[in-house]
């Protein structure tokens, strides 16, 4: 299946969650078993023999994708989650919004030292959710190998946040 096709798999929402904002639906995609399969395998392949020694994701569709691969590459999972979410002692990191601030967390003993960590979410947007969970997985003096995404809406910018990394994505919007 292309990219082209996957993308025509994607429902657009328009004035969702605002009016002027078309949103990107991934549950379409979700749904179709061929077009799920399909993202898992270009993830896999991509990263199937990298030295990466956990996949992080950011929730909650991010696990969706992020434990799917952890799975498929034979590696640890990390839940990377919205404050209060974890039951055991937690570090955070906060965030620009456009209008305030937002955090995520991690557990403290979630990764060692040095350990090679591929951050994936549903999608790049701004940059701002995945540059705090980046810098969070720092914290924790771990390594970001790399940043996969679904979806990527290029209109936004995200890229400029995450420029340290290697950002890879499967489906990406110019425009609105």
């Amino acid at each position: 299946m292309s990219h082209d096709a996957l993308k025509k798999k994607i429902r657009d929402i328009p004035d969702y969650p605002q009016e002027g904002i078309i949103f990107r639906d991934i549950t379409t995609l979700l749904r179709d078993k061929g077009a799920f399969r399909e993202v898992l395998s270009i993830l896999v392949d991509r990263y199937r023999d990298r030295a990466i020694d956990a996949v992080a994701a950011v929730e909650a569709r991010g696990f969706i994708f992020g434990g799917a691969l952890a799975g498929s590459l034979n590696v640890g999972f990390i839940p990377i989650r919205k404050p209060g979410k974890l039951p055991s002692e937690t570090i955070a990191e906060t965030y620009a919004l456009e209008y305030g601030t937002d955090s995520v967390e991690m557990h403290r003993d979630a990764l060692k030292a040095n350990q090679k960590i591929l951050l994936v979410d549903d999608v790049i947007a701004t940059g701002g959710t995945l540059a705090a969970a980046s810098r969070l997985i720092r914290k924790a003096e771990g390594e970001v190998f790399g940043i996969a995404a679904v979806v990527e809406l290029l209109y936004l910018n995200g890229r400029q946040q995450l420029s340290d990394y290697d950002v890879f994505s499967i489906v990406r919007y110019d425009g609105e």
